[in-house]
């Protein structure tokens, strides 16, 4: 099925969680506008915004004047409504359970384990007092990964990526930037690999806007 207009995703261009939907958008080979939002001069907040997420956050994606909001329930809704009964959702009870576990992964250990570093070196902030913490989340997270690929191509298991894919790949193709370099974990660097093969696939900025930079 065809968008009845190109979809427009609201973004930080560095954010892990947006560049997840812009990766799923492109993958699928919808045509879809891009358009930033800066939160470190607070676009976030704007009357506009707020209108499309009263959250105040970003990503956001709006389509035929439908605005959904949260990274994971956008991929979600893009495989189901683009993509139906493709390998990105499994049709399975085990498939759907163990996909939500790497969607609570993505949400929770991936945040303060990879995703929280890595912006700390990206805006230059000096390490903080929970760095070694936050470090320690991560390795745990990446040692869990790298035993789930153990004789996997893809976090499901099968022959095709899914949805967990998507989720994990963004921060986790960046985690020698928080201090994790992948040259520690094969598995998981030949992963990454393998999802930047993919027609259709695109990077995650590893850079701020200049704009960002300045509001430091």
């Amino acid at each position: 099925m065809a968008p009845i207009a190109p979809l427009r995703l609201y973004r930080m261009p560095v954010s892990g969680h947006c560049h997840r939907v812009e990766l799923m958008l492109s993958l699928l080979g919808l045509p879809h506008e891009l358009v930033n939002v800066d939160l470190r001069r607070g676009e976030h907040r704007s009357t506009q915004h707020l209108a499309l997420n009263p959250l105040g956050q970003v990503p956001v994606l709006v389509d035929a004047g439908t605005a959904l909001s949260d990274s994971n329930g956008i991929l979600v809704y893009l495989a189901q409504r683009y993509a139906p009964g493709s390998a990105w959702i499994p049709q399975d009870a085990l498939g759907q359970a163990q996909l939500q576990r790497w969607f609570s992964l993505a949400a929770g250990m991936l945040v303060p384990g990879v995703a929280t570093p890595r912006y700390a070196a990206l805006s230059g902030r000096p390490p903080g007092a929970d760095r070694e913490a936050a470090l320690a989340t991560g390795k745990r997270l990446l040692d869990y990964m790298e035993g789930e690929l153990q004789g996997r191509v893809w976090l499901l298991g099968g022959e095709q990526p899914s949805l967990a894919d998507i989720a994990m790949v963004s921060y986790t193709s960046q985690a020698h930037i928080a201090g994790l370099p992948l040259a520690a974990y094969p598995r998981i660097a030949g992963w990454v690999a393998r999802l930047q093969a993919l027609p259709g696939y695109v990077p995650l900025a590893d850079t701020l806007a200049p704009s960002a930079r300045e509001a430091a």
